[in-house]
């Protein structure tokens, strides 16, 4: 049963990327992070999506994933339910396609869809909880990353041709854990120890993406890691920065608000951790759709980039301003890109 959601799904993404892209319709899923602490990925990727013609609908009543590393350790058939309960929204929803924006939801929810998709038992199981209060889960829902959406559904080509403003910018690509593993039904079909697809992506949007070491390594936050042993997962975050510091980049282009939450305000709790006499990290991160929304020749603050002066003590900690410098007077092509998109 697996083998053929998996082949319709190859099918269908080879069909999607002869499609117009005002044919793409995702119910979108927030989930908890980007709601409360990074509004600015929401505002980014409407602004994008929404230009691009591509149609996101509300999830409504949607609670959290929940987070995989927590809820499924301590009682997986209820992190089942409440997985399930969130893929009917998007059901309900007439969508096919349940499109995400944070690695640790995508975790979640695509392996929840998995599991009630190929395992009989956990299906019936579960959906005769959710009969209690009338929901029933059909296995038509696709649960996507938006990786997965750029790289598959809008596609390389069509990537390179919205380009208007050349960023050339030298950028450090963290991938994230979720995205990747496990690697029996992550989405891309590449390595798991050598993906290439973010990188792609990024070099198409007009950017270089520099290797460094330690790329694949957890950014520190997941896992509860953040939560319960804060020292131990700053020392992560510490390790990632110092080797990304040694390549010399303009930005960390990130595809998860968690991520991104970590290298954010983490750059600044590391400070208690560095050496004697290390400089104190201030490289800003940011997420993949306000990178492709610069290269579109968006205004930062349509892609909410710009934080008012007397906000204190919420993101972006790093501020954007170096970044923002660098691009401000590259002109925007007119004639990049293509009608045809």
């Amino acid at each position: 049963m697996t083998e053929i959601k998996e082949q319709n799904r190859e099918q269908s993404k080879e069909e999607l990327t002869e499609k117009p892209l005002s044919d793409l319709k995702y119910s979108l899923y927030l989930g908890c992070v980007i709601p409360n602490r990074y509004p600015m990925i929401e505002r980014a990727s409407r602004f994008v999506f929404n230009k691009l013609g591509i149609e996101l609908i509300d999830m409504n009543g949607a609670t959290c994933c929940p987070a995989p590393g927590v809820f499924r350790s301590v009682d997986k058939a209820l992190w089942l339910t409440l997985g399930t309960r969130n893929l009917t929204i998007a059901q309900n929803n007439n969508t096919t396609e349940l499109l995400t924006l944070c690695n640790g939801c995508f975790g979640t929810l695509h392996e929840v869809e998995h599991e009630m998709k190929s395992n009989p038992e956990i299906n019936k199981r579960i959906n005769d909880i959710l009969a209690e209060k009338n929901i029933h889960f059909d296995g038509k829902v696709n649960v996507r990353q938006v990786m997965d959406v750029l790289y598959f559904d809008i596609g390389l080509e069509k990537i390179k041709k919205l380009v208007k403003r050349t960023l050339n910018l030298r950028t450090a690509i963290h991938y994230g854990c979720h995205i990747l593993k496990p690697a029996t039904t992550q989405l891309f079909g590449q390595d798991p120890d050598n993906p290439t697809f973010f990188d792609e992506v990024v070099e198409k949007i007009g950017c270089q993406s520099i290797d460094y070491q330690e790329k694949l390594m957890c950014c520190g936050a997941g896992g509860s890691l953040r939560t319960g042993f804060k020292d131990n997962s700053l020392q992560y975050t510490l390790e990632k920065l110092r080797q990304i510091r040694k390549v010399g980049v303009d930005c960390i282009v990130v595809c998860c608000p968690f991520c991104h939450l970590q290298f954010d305000l983490g750059q600044i709790e590391v400070s208690k951790l560095l050496d004697e006499g290390e400089e104190e990290f201030r490289i800003p991160v940011i997420y993949i759709t306000q990178l492709l929304g610069l290269a579109m020749g968006f205004e930062p603050e349509d892609l909410g980039m710009i934080k008012p002066e007397e906000l204190k003590g919420i993101s972006p900690f790093v501020p954007f301003d170096k970044l923002l410098k660098k691009i401000e007077n590259i002109p925007l092509d007119d004639f990049a890109g293509g009608k045809n998109i």
